[in-house]
């Protein structure tokens, strides 16, 4: 019942398709691509409750749920095809509690966008290309080709023209909509002519929209960094890691992290970003044995900012692009020694109190009234207890 898909195509289907699908149901389905390509979507079947599609339906979003225009909302009838504007598309399947039908089936798959010009959303800056080829069929040439602020210039090659545009300058402008932060420029390409013009001038609008809001899980050891989609649709980079002491000076890249039992484990997470404007808040961090499995053999060490485990602290950072905590070590049992950690983090503009960045411990019943945030989701590990025998050869 939904979540992340990024494959180059494939199937979606409501729950026990082609059986009836459950009652209450609310799956939401992220397709995100490849940069610069679409999101083309088919249905093959739909079969559920008729009528206004009030109450059994299916909606399409051009873009994340809740900050996209909405492409239709269908129940029975007629199979559409639906094309994306970006990488990426939501997919929302709901039921209610009465009647149940056989559901949905749908394809999906990646279409070539106009490559004329392309646009890459990188941690730090948007990589924004123009053809020269294209510009010369239009009749430009390369030193019509300017930024909104034209002390940015290009790097000119022999096929392309080249802008790499901080998120934090070159007139990049920058507005939150929903679950995404939308940063956007404008090349320009004007015709030449004080007085009279005889072409077209051209803007380019170019977008990168950084998902506050979505899941990403992703498996590594302490060392690693956390890879990005590199889209127009693009995620925060982040990086998590382990350290040695409260200061936070010396970054452990052992893997496995070797510990002693209750021995205090220092975390750092770290937000990559241009935008100084931003902070990270760990939501929720839970540890198991298991590194696919975080529900069977679990532990809590905070949860919807709720400190859960004695030892769990928080240290304050120098920068809102860095949280710090620690926690003590454990084993589940003793056929478990090792303990992955996935925490859950939300990226907030600073300094505003509106945000969940700034709300701290949230009850279950609070946030249930409340608009909910989705986390970017990281998973870290194993730390691995010293056993005994290594423990005396160690000391000797």
């Amino acid at each position: 019942c939904g979540g992340s898909v990024s494959n180059s195509s494939g199937m979606l289907q409501s729950p026990f398709y082609p059986g009836s699908y459950p009652n209450n149901a609310d799956c939401v389905w992220e397709i995100e691509v490849e940069s610069n390509f679409r999101v083309m979507l088919t249905f093959r079947d739909i079969a559920m409750q008729g009528g206004r599609c009030q109450y059994d339906y299916v909606e399409v979003y051009d873009g994340p749920l809740r900050s996209s225009p909405l492409l239709g909302r269908l129940c029975s009838g007629f199979f559409p095809t639906y094309t994306s504007s970006s990488n990426m598309m939501t997919v929302h399947f709901h039921s209610d509690s009465r009647y149940t039908f056989r559901g949905f089936q749908a394809h999906y798959s990646s279409i070539p966008a106009d490559h004329n010009a392309t646009l890459l959303c990188l941690p730090y800056y948007m990589h924004a290309v123009v053809s020269r080829d294209y510009l010369q069929s239009q009749g430009y040439s390369v030193q019509m080709v300017t930024l909104k602020d034209s002390r940015c210039t290009p790097t000119v090659t022999s096929q392309e023209v080249v802008f790499n545009i901080p998120y934090n300058g070159c007139g990049t402008t920058r507005e939150e909509n929903g679950d995404t932060i939308n940063y956007s420029n404008m090349i320009k390409v004007t015709s030449s002519g004080n007085i009279i013009k005889r072409k077209k001038n051209i803007h380019l609008h170019i977008s990168c929209k950084m998902l506050q809001n979505t899941w990403m899980q992703i498996m590594y050891v302490a060392e690693d960094t956390v890879d990005v989609n590199e889209n127009q649709f693009g995620k925060y980079d982040m990086n998590i890691a382990f350290y040695d002491s409260s200061s936070f000076s010396r970054q452990v890249r052992d893997s496995p992290y070797y510990i002693d039992l209750n021995q205090n484990v220092y975390v750092q997470v770290s937000l990559h970003s241009s935008d100084q404007n931003l902070t990270v808040f760990v939501d929720t961090c839970v540890t198991s044995p298991d590194p696919h499995d975080f529900n069977t053999l679990a532990y809590d060490l905070i949860r919807n900012g709720c400190a859960r485990d004695s030892s769990y602290a928080t240290y304050s950072s120098p920068y809102g692009h860095f949280a710090r905590f620690k926690f003590n070590a454990f084993e589940f049992i003793s056929r478990h020694a090792l303990v992955y950690l996935r925490c859950e983090l939300v990226v907030c503009r600073l300094g505003d109190e509106s945000t969940r960045c700034y709300r701290g411990c949230i009850s279950r019943s609070k946030r249930e009234t409340s608009s909910e945030e989705e986390k970017v989701k990281v998973v870290v590990g194993p730390l691995k207890l010293r056993e005994r025998v290594a423990q005396s050869r160690n000391a000797g």
